[in-house]
């Protein structure tokens, strides 16, 4: 098999092997805001029907924040794939340990930038 062939077959089993882990995500979320539309309606309390600012900026980074968290996942997937893949070849090695090592200071980063976030929203806005 040439090496475009395995590079297609890897990327091709790595996107399968995310659309697997994700799609529950889709599938069970319909019918978790439908049970949830009955404690509500039961409870009492009337729907909020107004957003203001901050609750739009903070439900848009915490969209970004999930993407962000779902590159990070294929990241890791994708460097311990390579890593067990490498088959003792010490370049594929130091590369895929590369790719988990920057995940993993991606991570940190946004951890902090959320941090920074939170703290700014809480008392300086």
């Amino acid at each position: 098999m040439t090496k475009i062939n395995k590079k297609i077959k890897n990327i091709l089993i790595l996107f399968i092997l995310i659309i697997i882990l994700i799609l529950p995500y889709f599938v069970f979320a319909n019918q978790a805001v439908e049970g949830l539309k009955g404690i509500q309606d039961g409870s009492g309390y009337e729907v909020a029907t107004e957003t203001s600012m901050s609750e739009i900026l903070g439900m848009a980074v915490k969209g970004f924040l999930s993407i962000l968290a779902i590159i990070f996942i294929i990241l890791m997937l994708y460097g311990g794939y390579a890593y067990m893949t490498a088959g003792g070849d010490e370049s594929k090695v130091k590369k895929s340990s590369d790719i988990i090592r920057r995940a993993i200071i991606g991570l940190i980063i946004v951890i902090s930038s959320y941090a920074i976030w939170a703290f700014m929203l809480e008392y300086l806005i």
